[in-house]
């Protein structure tokens, strides 16, 4: 198989991608597009069409209408080809218990028709990506819930896809598990693109480098972290002060468009000039206020979550809605 030339290294290409269940629009005219080294948080209320998309984008359900490339092809027009450029986690890792790491993983291996000669060095590549090294030889049905999305991770990228697709990686992990999955998708997403869906935000915060938010089937919000990082830093401020001069005195200060008394030392501060921080610790030092606490009001990506979304209850809609 001849894979597609791309400078632009563009490896998925989403066109007004839509899906009918009956009457219902579940998914409608979504696009977007990913490129190598990428790793896109996809992020939707229940019943948004968050699932229904990451069907269609696996090929594992047909759209109604709209266009999917990965890697160059078309995965209605070459479905062989485009899913094989494709690796895969469900929810729930498609791992058989009985079965040890290491005869799971040949099978999936076989499954992906990787050349005998080259089955050993894909096991042992695939093992050491995701840490498996020292768990080859036991059952998967008696290793850790970390363990077995380690070997789910593993059968996806068995195959070296350029795409990555995990839907919730993480869900029902400790901490410390949590901790060593994130870092394994970061080091996914330096050579590959990665989607992960997940309902963990600051996950995606600390792992992705874009994210999308789907709502009643459509995207309402596509921007990078730093973007979103930038969205949040807004113009205010607490501040605390040991000795804190009465509120009518802060009100003089110039750029100042609304303050808050949230007790007798600290403050919340609304204001205009990017510069108003700097004068308020000059201001703060002139007339011996002793400044000792001054913090920006950022604004989280659960915070736009809830804003973007907060009218959307779960427990509405039809049941085609509610499988979305």
């Amino acid at each position: 198989m001849e894979t597609p030339s791309h400078p632009s290294e563009l490896l998925v290409r989403i066109e007004n991608l839509s899906r009918l269940y009956g009457e219902t629009l579940a998914v409608n005219q979504v696009s977007f597009e990913l490129k190598r080294g990428e790793v896109l948080g996809f992020l939707g209320p229940n019943g948004a069409g968050k699932s229904t998309s990451m069907q269609m984008i696996t090929g594992n359900l047909a759209p109604t209408a709209g266009q999917i490339t990965i890697n160059g092809f078309d995965l209605i027009d070459q479905p062989i080809e485009a899913k094989s450029c494709i690796g895969y986690l469900p929810e729930n890792p498609p791992v058989y218990r009985e079965l040890t790491v290491i005869e799971y993983l040949s099978y999936c291996a076989r499954l992906h028709r990787i050349p005998s000669t080259r089955l050993r060095s894909a096991l042992d590549d695939a093992m050491q990506h995701c840490g498996l090294e020292q768990v080859g030889k036991r059952l998967i049905g008696n290793l850790s819930k970390g363990f077995q999305q380690r070997v789910g991770i593993a059968q996806a990228i068995i195959h070296q896809p350029p795409v990555v697709i995990l839907d919730e990686p993480t869900v029902g992990l400790d901490p410390i598990q949590i901790r060593e999955i994130r870092k394994l998708i970061k080091a996914l997403g330096k050579d590959r693109s990665v989607i992960l869906s997940t309902h963990i935000l600051p996950e995606v915060q600390s792992i992705c480098d874009r994210v999308q938010i789907i709502r009643r089937g459509e995207l309402i919000y596509h921007a990078t972290i730093d973007e979103l990082n930038k969205r949040g830093q807004g113009n205010s401020l607490t501040v605390a002060f040991r000795h804190a001069p009465p509120v009518q005195e802060l009100q003089q200060l110039a750029g100042i468009q609304h303050i808050t008394a949230l007790d007798e030392h600290r403050f919340q501060i609304q204001f205009e000039p990017d510069d108003f921080a700097e004068q308020l610790v000059s201001q703060s030092v002139q007339h011996h206020w002793g400044l000792f606490e001054l913090i920006p009001d950022n604004t989280s990506l659960e915070q736009i979550f809830v804003e973007l979304t907060t009218d959307e209850h779960p427990d509405l809609g039809t049941d085609a809605e509610q499988a979305a």
